[in-house]
């Protein structure tokens, strides 16, 4: 019913320390995909699908940040898990992958990986969408362009090879979230949703472009009145320096 792609992005941020970006977009021909099968954090990626069972997402993360091992805290996951056939989950951690697609999940399923990303779907039209999501990534990986932005161009590469197979379901839903261990703060447009639309990632795609605008925007407005009120200050220090010359002169006179 979804297909998704996660990855990281390790980088040097301007002092040498090691730094990373991690990041989901997903979509399905359901509601809410956003809500239980993306999970990010500071430590990794983890997407879980098919017959969804959230808690391999959250408790996935929360492992990685423990300092377990990707393929030990998904596995781990899995192999307590009933219901694991039907599961497909799959993320990327700081220096490793892991994918899974069991095998009850519906055709067409199957995943992907490469250096820096993995990539699953099931209920597709075929292979080619996972194919096309990830090499449109490959294609714009480690770009200028925010991670939250390149990770929807490649949802969108593989919605146009197909997608989600199941046409009769008009209300579908997308999502992407980012995570940057290097960031001071963390953008409106690096966790968005569409929850209800019938093309997901078209609107996905513009409600990134007002978010981007609408954060900029708003640091571009109080900056101007951090510098407004530095110079309020700045004058006002003038001023009180010109009285205090005033009263000194007076004083000398008397």
């Amino acid at each position: 019913m979804t297909f998704s792609i996660c990855v990281r992005e390790p980088y040097e941020d301007d002092e040498g320390d090691q730094q990373y970006r991690f990041g989901i977009a997903i979509t399905t021909r359901l509601p809410a995909v956003g809500v239980p099968c993306p999970h990010v954090n500071e430590y990794g990626a983890v997407a879980t699908q098919s017959v969804t069972n959230e808690r391999l997402g959250s408790k996935g993360v929360e492992y990685l940040a423990d300092g377990l091992g990707i393929e030990d805290a998904l596995q781990g996951l899995l192999n307590a898990d009933d219901g694991s056939p039907t599961r497909q989950l799959h993320g990327v951690s700081r220096d490793a992958a892991f994918t899974f697609s069991g095998d009850e999940c519906n055709d067409w399923y199957g995943h992907t990986s490469g250096e820096n990303y993995t990539v699953a779907g099931n209920l597709l039209e075929g292979e080619a969408v996972v194919d096309r999501t990830a090499e449109t990534y490959e294609d714009v990986a480690f770009g200028d362009a925010p991670l939250a932005k390149r990770l929807i161009d490649a949802l969108g590469a593989g919605q146009a090879a197909g997608g989600d197979k199941r046409e009769d379901l008009t209300v579908q839903s997308a999502a992407v979230t980012v995570v940057d261990t290097g960031a001071d703060d963390r953008p409106y447009y690096d966790d968005l949703r569409v929850d209800a639309t019938e093309d997901p990632v078209v609107d996905l795609r513009e409600t990134f472009r007002l978010a981007k605008q609408g954060y900029e925007d708003a640091v571009e407005r109080y900056a101007d009145e951090e510098d407004s009120d530095a110079t309020d200050s700045e004058d006002d220090a003038t001023d009180s320096e010109s009285v205090d010359a005033t009263d000194a002169d007076d004083s000398i006179e008397e």
